[in-house]
């Protein structure tokens, strides 16, 4: 039998916007906005809102700085974020883990032999 924590996901990270903008930070050691911005496909101020949410958990550290004259959001997981990534795509490990133990103990629903005439 599950434990009740296998079953229940983090909410914060699992948000879709949420999970692909830690999925992409997890995979390098930081980016800028506008790298994040290009590979979630999300909008300036949809990826500012969900990286405040982020930030306010203390998931991902946002430095504002310039480069030359030019404005620049560098982004990095902070070592709480990288810890509930990891922890979230584990989970999902496991609820498929259940799912196809599940569907290879589950009783057969096969009927018997169709009616002459049915499809």
């Amino acid at each position: 039998m599950p434990d009740d924590d296998d079953l229940v996901l983090d909410r914060l990270v699992h948000e879709p916007a949420r999970l692909a903008i830690l999925t992409v930070l997890s995979s390098v050691a930081d980016a800028d906005f506008v790298f994040i911005q290009r590979l979630t496909g999300l909008t300036k101020g949809n990826l500012s809102s969900h990286l405040a949410k982020l930030e306010e958990a203390g998931l991902v550290d946002v430095e504002k700085r310039f480069v030359g004259r030019r404005p620049n959001t560098r982004l990095e997981l902070t070592a709480l974020g990288r810890e509930r990534i990891d922890r979230h795509w584990a989970q999902l490990e496991r609820l498929r883990g259940l799912a196809d133990v599940s569907a290879s103990t589950a009783p057969s629903r096969r009927r018997g032999p169709a009616a002459p005439g049915s499809a």
